[in-house]
């Protein structure tokens, strides 16, 4: 049950709360890429519309409505550093927020004032300019495309932070939930989330089942013979389903966090769950 996360500030700011909460954890990092490949509009947010206006009428359209977006994102964030905001705060919004400070620092249009990014005062917004890019796949004529935007294609080398949330504690699981939302989306947090309850409702059966010296093998096969378990709850049930490879992960866990102990084959219980 892990977080991943190609962003250095979002991997900051997460490991602090993390450690902050006592929640346990290890992180790992790897090399990675963000690729993007399609065509790419520069000027101003006025010269930039101007242009997919005379775009042929069949991709015009879906050009529009990304450019619109654009837009509205920018000018959202516009409004926050207008009176300046906390680097952490403004990623809540979206992963799009680094991008559009990255052509915001290109313009020279935002400063630092300890952790709080702010607009420059002064600064002309209306004679900014910005890269506006979209995906190949919204064109249907190529050739008329290329005419007016620059092909683009992106291949970022970065790295990529991994979060392996190594949490048996429900309390402190519902207090990650709490931590990751700042930082994750809704649908990728929920998956995760419900990964870890589930595998801390299967250790802590397990731990329920271990009054005296288990055999492993017998442990892990009678626990696969009652997968799933349903758990009722006040807004429906949850049900928590697993094979002999989650079990023997869930024991191996158990046993790294010293709940258990495991020697020639056979499972002893040194402590509950808290």
């Amino acid at each position: 049950m892990r977080f991943v996360t190609k962003s250095e500030s979002l991997r900051k700011a997460f490991f602090q709360d993390l450690k902050a909460e006592g929640i346990k954890f290890d992180v790992s990092e790897r090399l990675s890429y963000e690729s993007f490949v399609g065509y790419m509009l520069e000027g101003t947010v006025s010269e930039i519309q101007s242009r997919i206006e005379t775009f042929d009428a069949g991709d015009k359209e879906a050009i529009m409505e990304g450019f619109i977006s654009f837009r509205e994102s920018l000018n959202h964030l516009l409004e926050h550093l207008k009176v300046g905001e906390k680097f952490e705060s403004l990623l809540q919004e979206g992963p799009w927020v680094a991008e559009l400070l990255d052509q915001l620092a290109g313009n020279g249009a935002i400063e630092y004032e300890g952790d709080t990014i702010k607009l420059k005062e002064g600064t002309e917004i209306d004679k900014l300019h910005f890269q506006f890019k979209f995906p190949f796949n919204l064109v249907h004529n190529p050739e008329g495309a290329e005419k007016l935007a620059k092909q683009f294609a992106l291949t970022d080398l970065t790295m990529e932070y991994e979060f392996e949330i190594v949490e048996l504690d429900m309390k402190k699981i519902n207090t990650l939930g709490r931590i990751a939302s700042k930082y994750f989306p809704e649908d990728y947090l929920l998956r995760t989330y419900f990964g870890l309850v589930g595998r801390a409702i299967l250790a802590g059966e397990i731990l329920k089942s271990l009054d005296d010296k288990v055999p492993m093998e017998d442990l892990v096969k009678a626990f696969v013979r009652a997968s799933p378990i349903a758990i009722p709850t006040e807004k429906g049930t949850l049900v928590v389903n697993f094979t002999k490879d989650a079990v023997e992960e869930t024991l191996k866990l158990l046993k790294k966090l010293g709940y258990v102990d495991i020697k020639a084959g056979r499972v002893k219980k040194l402590r509950d769950l808290v």
